[in-house]
């Protein structure tokens, strides 16, 4: 198969890539890898070298992760780079795949809603008892609106390369 007429392909690299913006995610996902990393080392360290673990470095590491897992999530999704499976969609013709796309685009945007949807009010309920985590005390109610809010983000994104992939077609005949 071609490179045109692959179903994840509409448009030049660095359109498909997302850009700038993907290219910030990403870089702000690896530093917070990078401070898990020494996180995770200083922690190591004091506790095996000098018997004194970091206090909450368990709660960080989590936290880092979190922020990792849903900020990568609008980053993969311009980049679109989800896991996907096309056992039909290699058979159709190259003129319905951008088609084909928007309603997948849809029907994602619409799962990733339902979940950010959920995630907010689990951050609402969360706010209404003042929950916290155990060590560091850290509220974690705005942790679930990130959460939210990063998912929201990638519907949204999803959408909007669903509806480029038909733009762009408009203009190639069939």
């Amino acid at each position: 198969m071609s490179e045109a007429t692959r179903p994840d392909h509409f448009g030049p690299d660095e359109e498909r890539r997302g850009g700038r913006v993907r290219l910030a995610l990403a870089a702000i996902c690896a530093a917070m890898l990078l401070a898990m990393m020494g996180l995770t080392l200083v922690d190591v360290i004091g506790r095996y070298a000098f018997n004194s673990p970091l206090v909450g470095a368990t709660e960080l590491t989590e936290l880092l992760l979190i922020g990792v897992i849903f900020l990568g999530l609008p980053a993969v999704t311009l980049d679109r780079g989800h896991v996907s499976v096309s056992l039909l969609s290699d058979r159709l013709a190259a003129r319905f795949q951008p088609l084909r796309e928007f309603l997948l685009s849809l029907v994602i945007a619409a799962l990733l809603s339902a979940i950010a949807w959920r995630i907010w009010l689990q951050g609402n309920q969360l706010a209404g008892y003042g929950g916290t985590t155990e060590t560091l005390d850290f509220p974690l109610a705005p942790i679930a609106w990130f959460c939210a809010g990063c998912t929201i983000l990638s519907a949204v994104l999803t959408l909007w390369l669903g509806i480029g992939g038909l733009r762009r077609t408009e203009h190639i005949k069939p």
